[in-house]
């Protein structure tokens, strides 16, 4: 029986949002599968997920053993689709990383490649130490990254690349490279993780590897409905109303240009792409200023990165995010985006703590976050639902 109750724009409208909200838990859950067993990574495997659905680049700058590749290579494997990896060097040749000559062609006169598994056909690829590749390579990648159009030789192939994750120890000095650097819209800078998180990162290395996950049966099912949520919240962000928050946008971007950082016309323009991926990945299909928090990835260095959090504070200390908690956290260092990411950190660890056998490492893990909750937030200031969290969690490490 059909509800006439309920006008028809509203009832589209209503399975309009009800499927943006399944599709971006469906994401989050993807992308933080990937973040366990790593430590202070989790921001990587966000912003590369954040990216894909903006339809931007991301380039992750940090010093050699950082745990770069293993962030991205997890998010791939948890989000599904063709996958595409190299460590490029001076020596690179192009066809290691485009495809060869189909020899077949060449003998009939023409010069044509042969892409089947090389980066024209993947969706999200990993580029290592990408500023070390020849002029013939960046200058080929450049028009990829741009157009989404491989073109070499005869061969003029649409690519479905989603993200190219470029990385690299530190950003080049050679102002050649700065057209193609620039291609990459969103930054993150990567450091050890901190002394204090030590017990933690020599834990995690002690665990057996996550597997990856296998090829057949349920998990190929598995995979199409990851990046079948992934292509419809691309569809959304692109559809995503931005009218409301333009103008808050427009301030923050005088307020950086006024701050000394460099935003030029065109990341001025296309941090809108990263605003409206915000917005959906956190179930809405209109921005907001709680989706403002993505805007420090724009400036190229860490040090501007850090100016403009200090800039753009006000603004954004409302900012959070549903799915995103860890990168939301970190690049607006909001009490929202805190309390959004410890109630899912809380949440996770009781959900995991059920399916345990009482013991004392999980009664600590538990305890550790009690801490970190009652350390962030005065009992009077803490969110309703993070209250909650907090209740579940002293009733567990209870004394039975």
């Amino acid at each position: 029986m059909t509800d006439t109750s309920t006008p028809p724009d509203a009832r589209s409208a209503a399975l309009r949002q009800d499927t943006l909200r399944q599709d971006s838990q469906l994401v989050a859950a993807a992308v933080g599968a990937a973040g366990r067993g790593m430590v202070d990574r989790e921001t990587v495997a966000e912003v590369v997920a954040l990216c894909a659905v903006a339809g931007e680049h991301l380039l992750v700058v940090g010093p050699p053993g950082t745990a770069k590749s293993q962030a991205v290579r997890q998010v791939a494997d948890r989000l599904g689709g063709r996958y595409f990896e190299y460590l490029l060097g001076r020596f690179t040749e192009p066809n290691e990383l485009f495809g060869p000559v189909d020899l077949r062609g060449l003998r009939e006169g023409r010069v044509e490649f042969e892409t089947a598994g090389m980066l024209p056909e993947a969706e999200i690829a990993f580029l290592d130490e990408v500023f070390l590749g020849s002029t013939a390579v960046l200058n080929t990648l450049l028009g990829l990254l741009n157009e989404r159009v491989f073109r070499r030789g005869g061969t003029v192939l649409a690519s479905p690349l989603r993200v190219c994750v470029g990385a690299a120890n530190h950003l080049p000095e050679d102002p050649a490279l700065a057209a193609f650097a620039d291609r990459f819209l969103a930054r993150v800078f990567v450091e050890p993780v901190a002394d204090a998180r030590l017990e933690d990162l020599l834990e995690a290395g002690r665990r057996p590897a996550a597997p990856v996950p296998p090829t057949g049966g349920g998990d190929r099912l598995g995979a199409l409905d990851r990046l079948g949520a992934l292509d419809r919240l691309t569809a959304a962000a692109r559809d995503c109303d931005l009218d409301g928050v333009t103008p808050l946008l427009a301030t923050a971007l005088r307020r950086l240009r006024a701050a000394g950082v460099p935003v030029g016309d065109r990341r001025a323009v296309r941090s809108q792409r990263l605003v409206a991926a915000a917005a959906v990945l956190d179930g809405r299909d209109a921005a907001t200023s709680r989706d403002l928090w993505v805007l420090p990835l724009i400036a190229p260095t860490s040090d501007t990165q850090a100016l403009a959090r200090d800039t753009l504070a006000d603004l954004i200390e409302k900012a959070a995010n549903t799915s995103l908690t860890h990168a939301a956290e970190e690049l607006s260092r909001s009490t929202a985006a805190r309390a959004e990411r410890l109630a899912r950190t809380g949440a996770a660890l009781l959900a995991e703590h059920r399916h345990l056998p009482e013991g004392r490492d999980s009664r600590l893990r538990l305890e550790a976050a009690l801490r970190e909750i009652d350390a962030g937030f005065a009992p009077a200031d803490l969110p309703a639902a993070l209250a909650g969290i907090r209740a579940d969690l002293v009733a567990a490490v209870a004394p039975s």
